[in-house]
């Protein structure tokens, strides 16, 4: 029987790998100008949502867990107005993903219950940050079905 250790990173490695598919899945079908639309006054653009969950992820676990060095510019997150390629978006979003499974599989039992601090993070451990994480990438997830729906309707 594999330890709880092994079953903690099998677990997340797979759901970040699934998450990460979907948000492929969802973009696959916007063109680039669809990508960058904001069909609602308020909110953000499915590559804005991109580019935040990539500097999410880079951040609080690949700066503060990995040790990569990256350094965050969140407001630009939200107001990227250069709207790069949908291709090199998505290619930076696979890069954090993969990025986060290394790390989580890098993981030993007493890492996951280390000390964590970022700014901005409420997680007292690694194992913490890391769920939270997840659920933030799902909670986004939800907003981008509502967009790629809201944007099918209106082409």
């Amino acid at each position: 029987m594999a330890d709880l250790n092994e079953i903690i990173a099998a677990s997340l490695a797979v759901r970040f790998t699934k998450l990460g598919s979907v948000v492929r899945e969802l973009a696959a079908p916007l063109s680039e100008a669809q990508f960058w639309a904001k069909p609602f006054a308020f909110g953000n653009s499915f590559g804005h949502l991109v580019l935040h969950l990539t500097g999410n992820l880079n951040y609080y676990i690949g700066a503060q867990i990995a040790e990569t060095g990256y350094v965050r510019d969140r407001p630009r997150e939200f107001s990227e107005a250069s709207r790069p390629s949908k291709a090199e978006v998505l290619k930076k979003f696979d890069d954090a993903v993969e990025m986060v499974v290394r790390t989580i599989r890098s993981q030993s039992a007493d890492e996951w219950s280390a000390a964590y601090s970022g700014t901005g993070a409420e997680a007292k451990t690694r194992f913490e940050m890391v769920l939270q994480c997840a659920t933030h990438l799902h909670h986004h997830i939800g907003q981008m079905m509502y967009l790629t729906f809201e944007l099918k309707k209106n082409s």
